[in-house]
């Protein structure tokens, strides 16, 4: 069987079930899992499957968030003030990435005025944020998501793939002790970890509203982030056990 043959016939079965297996591939095929693991990885990075631990999914549309204009007016203090402290972690010379989101865009506010730092987003609203300002910007390209601004898809992998960043700074739907940090779907989920793994160091920015809350598809576990800059109205009770896993700001 060719490849191009067996890749269709892979996308048959991710098509009727909308997850596959690699094992089970491997069987029906009669080829090596490493065989249908290299497939898989090609067929992502044409944007026809999401990679998950074990197999593969079809790629959903992301499904529609809190608008960006409702988002921006939620605890807007809470937000200026973690993003003042993200600040003071970015030295003159570093390249950063901004995930998307209404921290960070707080965020790329403050380093308007900063001019030796590289900023790296897929938020259209955080580049349109530095348009008149001196830095160096770089749009991850991708699709839109329309109503938020984040930009996601084969062209956003494409471009974190092959990036190497000294500091990412995090946005997050919903953080909890056990679950980690989620988002409300596996593409979301995959931009995130890109950019995770692009980094030295990655800070996990977002008001203590999202702690104790779980969304459908794992970024990460806190053990895998530098810190967790937060604000001041986190409860004692889960500061104290999420400081067991994370440094907290």
């Amino acid at each position: 069987m060719q490849p191009t043959e067996r890749r269709d016939r892979i996308m048959q079965q991710v098509r009727k079930n909308s997850k596959v297996e690699i094992d089970f591939l491997a069987t029906e095929l009669n080829v090596s899992p490493m065989t249908i693991r290299r497939d898989l990885d090609q067929l992502e990075e044409e944007g026809q499957v999401i990679r998950i631990h074990g197999g593969a999914v079809l790629p959903k549309p992301l499904i529609t968030e809190t608008p960006f204009l409702t988002k921006e007016s939620r605890r807007i203090e809470q937000k200026r003030i973690i993003a003042q402290k993200a600040l003071s972690y970015i030295k003159d010379g570093q390249t950063i990435l901004l995930d998307s989101g209404t921290t960070t865009l707080e965020l790329a506010r403050l380093l308007r005025n900063r001019e030796n730092v590289t900023v790296i987003t897929n938020d259209i609203k955080i580049a349109a944020e530095l348009v008149d300002s001196t830095l160096k910007v770089i749009v991850t390209g991708g699709e839109l998501q329309n109503d938020v601004g984040a930009l996601f898809g084969p062209q956003t992998h494409q471009l974190l793939k092959t990036i190497h960043v000294d500091l990412f700074f995090l946005g997050a739907h919903a953080i909890d002790l056990n679950a980690g940090v989620t988002s409300p779907t596996f593409e979301k989920s995959l931009v995130k970890q890109l950019m995770i793994q692009a980094a030295d160091k990655t800070w996990l920015v977002a008001d203590s509203s999202k702690i104790n809350q779980k969304a459908f598809s794992k970024v990460c576990g806190l053990n895998e982030l530098t810190g967790f800059i937060t604000d001041e109205d986190i409860a004692d009770n889960d500061r104290n056990i999420l400081s067991e896993t994370i440094d907290i700001l």
